[in-house]
């Protein structure tokens, strides 16, 4: 069993991979809507925070912020953890309803972070699934349906999980240490374990 590296991580990271909220489909933008400026959102952080203090959560509620980001495209929204941060797609404004429903969704990843405390639980597992249920949204799931622009960025970073051979292709390289999920779980409890590490198979990743 080894050690886990002051910046060791599963094969799930907000900042890397940007979870996508699953809504409505066959949802058609309003024309002429104006879409919220880049930065901070008072107002929306004002009924985050309210959220989370009705569900106890009352570090969150002091320190979580909500931007607006007009650099994501293909995503919804995201939520940075344990920044208590959230970033939302301005074009969601064009689709009623949206903005609350993409929000409840990525404040629930971070209530979810919150009870989990230091133990490793899945994006958009069971806790996940029951902190949607508490902020009154409990068929949520993990993908939106919005028609938003797809990325069309080449993703020509390989890498490889040593042990299984799982193979992950990524836009950017990694920034921090990311092992292979699957098998931190079979051999280590869910926990980082240097010896399920991604390597980049150089001779693709170029």
């Amino acid at each position: 069993m080894s050690s886990r590296p002051p910046h060791g991580q599963l094969f799930f990271n907000f900042q890397d991979s940007p979870p996508t909220p699953e809504l409505a489909p066959q949802i058609t933008p309003s024309v002429d809507v104006p879409l919220p400026s880049p930065g901070r959102d008072a107002d929306l952080e004002q009924q985050a925070r309210q959220w989370l203090d009705d569900l106890g959560q009352h570090e969150g509620a002091i320190r979580l912020q909500v931007h607006w980001n007009p650099r994501l495209r293909s995503t919804a929204g995201f939520a940075q953890w344990p920044q208590w941060s959230v970033e939302l797609n301005p074009k969601l404004a064009e689709f009623e309803g949206q903005v609350m429903r993409t929000l409840k969704h990525e404040v629930a990843h971070l209530i979810a972070y919150a009870r989990a405390g230091r133990r490793r639980i899945e994006p958009h597992g069971n806790e996940w699934r029951q902190a949607c249920a508490d902020l009154g949204i409990p068929d949520e799931s993990a993908r939106h349906t919005l028609p938003l622009p797809r990325s069309k960025r080449e993703r020509k970073f390989l890498y490889q999980c040593p042990a299984c051979k799982l193979e992950v292709r990524r836009v950017k390289p990694f920034k921090r240490h990311s092992a292979c999920l699957n098998c931190c779980r079979q051999h280590n409890g869910g926990r980082y374990d240097l010896r399920f590490q991604f390597k980049m198979l150089r001779d693709v990743a170029i």
